[in-house]
């Protein structure tokens, strides 16, 4: 045999047949006649159709690969009646350029309705602990006129004339390989099957109408800024009485005027005067359950940060709370009168600080030693 079918699909001779059929539908998609008319490409494509049936068809492969006639059985490539014949893979060529050549029946006029997106804003309070809303959406709702089917009260769609009802027309074309047999959706009805002679006056045959509705929505606790909680079904109602879309709720939280949140923690900054942070003392501290006191121990330093365990925001979908940061900020004094200064200098000499040396701890760089060292490393 002169015909090497397998290196004319461009395949190895241990292809699988998933991998022939790939191979022809690339070349099919190449060389059809509608693409390229000119009589070499013809004759190319005659060459791959032959292979791939060869190929496809296990007992003629089998037949090919001992050397025997594969199409000894007689008729010829494509079986009997040669390549319009019931064996020629019309099938996969219809199947290469329009992804499949079953017919696809008439579509329903009900489509999902899309989904709908609304901000919420919240205080920190609500964000931590949770609440209920009432919110003005709006959306599109089914027709109560039409009860979502489009025609006007007491009809009904009528049967396409076009198409009988199939919601697609078939077109035959005539080639040199035979009668090729197309589909395409019904131009007059547009694919339905149906058409709506009579359309509902309340929503001109939609099925639907826009119209504002209250949706009492229960926020858990524990969101937190930009997350997204899922209402599912409370989105728009789909054309044609079609189910609705999902309601997607985008939570903006203010910001607070003394917390600021990471995560379930939330942190805030208390000043307090030098002395109280040399002989100690308590201050009233605002937390989210209320204000409560928190003890400054003697001899507490500026950026100490005092650790209120369970007063943050509640953990979303779990039990238990974040802690409360409180960073200590201790205020120097800048304006002292006579007395004042007076005592602080008595102070400064009974504890030898009169012109103290100074302390370093490792680390405290300034920003050009440390931009050094970043460049002394490449």
């Amino acid at each position: 045999m002169a015909n090497d079918y397998y290196a004319t699909l461009g395949v190895r001779r241990d292809a699988s047949a998933d991998e022939v059929k790939k191979a022809y539908r690339r070349l099919a998609r190449e060389l059809h006649p509608d693409v390229n008319p000119d009589p070499e490409t013809q004759e190319k494509f005659k060459e791959i159709t032959q292979a791939y049936e060869v190929l496809s068809d296990p007992k003629k492969r089998e037949m090919y690969d001992l050397g025997a006639d594969p199409f000894a059985s007689g008729g010829g490539p494509g079986g009997p009646g040669g390549f319009g014949g019931a064996g020629f893979p019309f099938s996969d060529i219809m199947d290469a350029f329009f992804g499949t050549a079953a017919s696809r029946g008439p579509r329903s006029r009900a489509r999902r309705g899309r989904n709908a997106t609304l901000r919420v804003e919240l205080d920190l309070q609500e964000t931590a602990f949770g609440t209920t809303r009432e919110l003005s959406i709006d959306t599109a709702v089914a027709c109560a006129s039409c009860e979502g089917t489009g025609c006007a009260p007491g009809t009904h769609p009528d049967t396409c004339e076009t198409c009988h009802g199939r919601g697609e027309v078939q077109q035959v074309q005539r080639s040199f390989l035979g009668q090729v047999m197309t589909a395409r959706p019904c131009p007059a009805c547009g694919g339905f099957g149906s058409v709506i002679r009579n359309p509902c006056p309340e929503c001109s045959g939609d099925g639907r109408v826009r119209t504002r509705r209250t949706v009492k929505v229960k926020i858990p606790a524990g969101v937190e800024n930009g997350i997204h909680i899922q209402l599912a079904g409370e989105g728009e109602v789909g054309p044609g009485g079609g189910p609705p879309g999902d309601l997607f709720l985008e939570i903006v939280e203010r910001p607070h005027p003394i917390f600021e949140r990471e995560g379930d923690d939330l942190h805030c900054t208390v000043e307090i005067p030098m002395t109280a942070a040399a002989l100690g003392t308590s201050v009233t501290v605002e937390t989210l359950d209320g204000a409560e006191q928190v003890d400054i121990k003697p001899g507490t330093q500026s950026g100490q940060v005092i650790t209120m365990y369970g007063r943050g925001v509640r953990h979303l979908n779990e039990s238990g709370r974040g802690d409360l940061n409180i960073h200590v900020n201790v205020e120097t004094p800048n304006r002292l009168d006579e007395e004042q200064e007076e005592l602080l200098r008595r102070l400064a000499k009974l504890r030898g600080e009169e012109r103290p040396p100074g302390k370093f701890a490792p680390g405290q760089r300034g920003m050009f030693s440390r931009l050094r060292d970043v460049f002394n490393q490449h």
